[in-house]
């Protein structure tokens, strides 16, 4: 990170300094909340965790080299610094928002109900063919995570992409406020959270009031092709920018020829040229992600080469949408997360495989009172997407496990298994998989379900 001294710390925060006073004019060299990141002349938040207090780890940060630590509690009388702090956490917010405001670079925000992972990998991929990306790493996308990546961002660093997930009302204002976006893109509007937000207008509103603490001359791109996003007006003036498979998108794909397993190619159009890029990732959902980075892209100054090149660049990552080849069996692996909309998308997915095809599928959470209906649906879904077994492992997945049950018919044929834990399904593994299967693995995190993924690949 770029240099912040105590004594600037301090006054981010709102805390109060003990310590020599001589040490004040000390500049920190990075932010952590994890003890074992602990570097020389770095500052350590002392986060309350569920399982473990950072607080009992501040000694032993200070004898490994820690500039400083911040506590919520008293230390009394010690040999090193603190800076004393109502919340920790809140602390950690403070001064993230005020190293983001000491950073001249280019912030884009992305997020949205599904793909906003996915589309950050995209949008950097795209961006990295030209400027020197920062981009947020793993599921580092909430109050504690943001704040550790934007420290991460460094002198050399011109651009960062950062992913924003809320999950309850409110959830967004801070991480707006850490991000300050100079770009705004937001996915799509769907039933993720739905629980906690009541309906998609709910969502909608708490997802795009990123743009609340937006760069006034920034540009707002949006997926328009979702009916909530379609609709929108800033409140803030700034004309949205919409991307989609709409010919009437300014960002917009013709000539989509998915190649099944192997990705999708296809013609981007912008306000002023097209050209050509092979999508190595599978899905439709990914000329989507395409569609918005060729839009940032755009607004940043990128020409059509480069972000040819970067669509063409973008690799896959773990848990999502990651082909793995285990010599017995072809796994899709999208267990990070999972929503109706996703999972559909999956199932789009796995209906291209050339082989027999095998949906694993988990529950889904936070969908609210209609959340058995919707599982319902998903198994009806993938009957009617012909895939050809069906296992649904935990308790709402009954649900879909019925609704492929009721799907199947004389046209459509499926063979369909419930398993109420993944120690079942592991038991009877090898009587339902057979040699040469496809199969997708796909839940909510909650469940778990990389553990399949080691299984089925070993």
């Amino acid at each position: 990170m770029k240099h912040m001294s105590i004594e600037e710390m301090t006054q981010a925060c709102g805390g109060i300094y003990h310590g020599d006073a001589s040490l004040k004019d000390r500049e920190a060299q990075g932010v952590v909340i994890d003890s074992r990141k602990v570097q020389k002349d770095y500052v350590f938040v002392a986060i309350k965790g569920a399982r473990v207090d950072g607080h009992a780890f501040i000694p032993q940060v200070m004898e490994k080299g820690a500039l400083c630590a911040v506590s919520e509690i008293d230390l009394g009388d010690v040999s090193y610094p603190y800076i004393k702090v109502e919340s920790c956490e809140q602390a950690l917010k403070d001064l993230a928002e005020h190293y983001r405001r000491s950073l001249n670079i280019k912030v884009v925000g992305i997020t949205g109900s599904v793909g906003k992972t996915s589309t950050k990998e995209m949008i950097a991929s795209v961006l990295s063919q030209k400027y020197n990306v920062l981009k947020t790493e793993g599921n580092f996308n909430n109050e504690i995570g943001l704040p550790l990546t934007v420290f991460n961002i460094r002198e050399e660093h011109e651009i960062a992409v950062l992913e924003m997930g809320i999950s309850h009302f409110g959830d967004m204002e801070p991480l707006a406020r850490i991000a300050r976006p100079d770009i705004c893109v937001i996915t799509n509007i769907g039933y993720a959270h739905l629980e906690n937000m009541g309906s998609r207008d709910g969502i909608l509103k708490e997802k795009t009031s990123m743009t609340d603490y937006m760069n006034p001359d920034g540009s707002i791109i949006l997926n328009g092709d979702d009916d909530k996003l379609r609709g929108y007006t800033p409140q803030n003036g700034i004309a949205p920018i919409f991307f989609g498979l709409d010919q009437t998108c300014p960002f917009h794909a013709e000539s989509v020829q998915n190649r099944g397993l192997k990705g999708t190619d296809a013609e981007f159009v912008t306000p002023s040229s097209h050209f050509h890029a092979h999508i190595s990732i599978p899905g439709d959902h990914m000329v989507y992600n395409a569609l918005a980075g060729t839009a940032v892209g755009y607004a940043l100054g990128m020409t059509d080469e480069e972000i040819s090149r970067g669509i063409e660049a973008l690799t896959p990552i773990a848990g999502r949408n990651n082909l793995i080849e285990t010599g017995r069996y072809t796994i899709i692996d999208d267990c990070y997360n999972a929503n109706p909309a996703s999972m559909r998308a999956s199932l789009d997915v796995l209906s291209c495989a050339d082989t027999r095809k095998v949906a694993i599928m988990g529950d889904m959470f936070e969908l609210g009172p209609t959340e058995k209906e919707m599982h319902y649906e998903t198994g009806k879904y993938a009957v009617n997407k012909g895939i050809d077994v069906v296992i649904c492992i935990g308790e709402l997945s009954a649900e879909t496990a019925r609704g492929a049950k009721e799907a199947v018919s004389s046209e459509k044929h499926a063979e369909v298994h419930h398993y109420n834990t993944k120690d079942e399904f592991f038991a009877e593994k090898d009587s339902v998989l057979k040699e040469g299967d496809t199969i997708l693995v796909k839940a909510s995190h909650g469940m778990e379900f990389p553990e399949i993924v080691t299984v089925l690949g070993t």
